[in-house]
């Protein structure tokens, strides 16, 4: 299927590795243009050179997406390296599981506050230009109880503040959706390390996923590829479960 990405310019935060990397390889070979940023220099080069394999542009750049000036900054850059900014798919999470303080601090400034202040950008850029769309990372871990309570709280605002946005914007040609993914597996990610330091905790989590095995990057890659794409154009407002079967509530 041709998803109609040909020549978009797209944003993905938090894109040097996991699943922002993947969502950002999956646009690109759709034909899609790529900003893409993160804290880590070296992961962010790796993952420019990868995307520029796809034979789009691409621009790369370091960001704290919990800091508004650095956000506005990038994505400024990103707009003039581009041209435009068609997509913005806020991936980037802080991923705290504690319950301190610091803990809920820093995942308000980079879950919740980043996104929120690089989708206040975009908006006027696509309304100027006659839509676009926005795509919200969350987690299952937003669906019912039972997660760290900092994270969850920052994943389950992030579907509601996309709800509120896909309502507001509809008129305005602006579709805005949210994906939920269970638990992702890859090299140097959460399960990873979980795997190798709480054998048992990893085996128990892997027992309650209907599907019996843990999600890859790419699988959460290719459901947001065509979510952004113009082949969902009747698709707003939605929050989309990508994780096996894993989360058993109604909603």
């Amino acid at each position: 299927m041709n998803l109609g990405l040909s020549g978009k310019n797209a944003v993905v935060t938090g894109a040097s590795k996991g699943i922002g990397k993947s969502i950002a390889l999956a646009l690109a070979g759709e034909g899609a243009n790529l900003a893409i940023c993160s804290r880590g220099e070296e992961a962010l080069r790796s993952a420019e050179s990868e995307i520029m394999e796809k034979g789009v542009k691409v621009f790369a750049s370091t960001c704290d997406v919990g800091n508004r000036d650095s956000v506005n900054g990038f994505l400024e850059s990103a707009r003039n390296k581009l041209g435009s900014i068609d997509i913005l798919v806020n991936n980037v999470s802080a991923i705290r599981f504690g319950d301190e303080d610091i803990d809920w601090e820093i995942s308000v400034n980079i879950d919740l506050m980043g996104s929120v202040w690089a989708t206040r950008k975009v908006i006027p850029w696509m309304m100027e230009a006659g839509g676009g769309s926005i795509l919200f990372i969350s987690s299952i871990s937003a669906l019912e109880a039972g997660s760290p309570p900092s994270y969850a709280a920052m994943k389950a605002a992030i579907i509601s503040y996309s709800k509120t946005l896909a309502v507001d914007l509809a008129s305005k040609h602006i579709r805005v959706n949210t994906i939920a993914p269970g638990s992702i597996e890859f090299d140097g990610g959460v399960w990873d390390m979980v795997k190798q330091n709480n054998r048992p905790f990893y085996d128990m989590v892997l027992g309650g996923i209907p599907s019996g095995r843990m999600g890859t990057p790419g699988e959460v890659g290719d459901i947001a590829a065509f979510v952004v794409s113009p082949r969902a154009s009747w698709l707003t407002g939605t929050c989309i479960s990508v994780d096996g079967g894993q989360h058993h509530s109604n909603l």
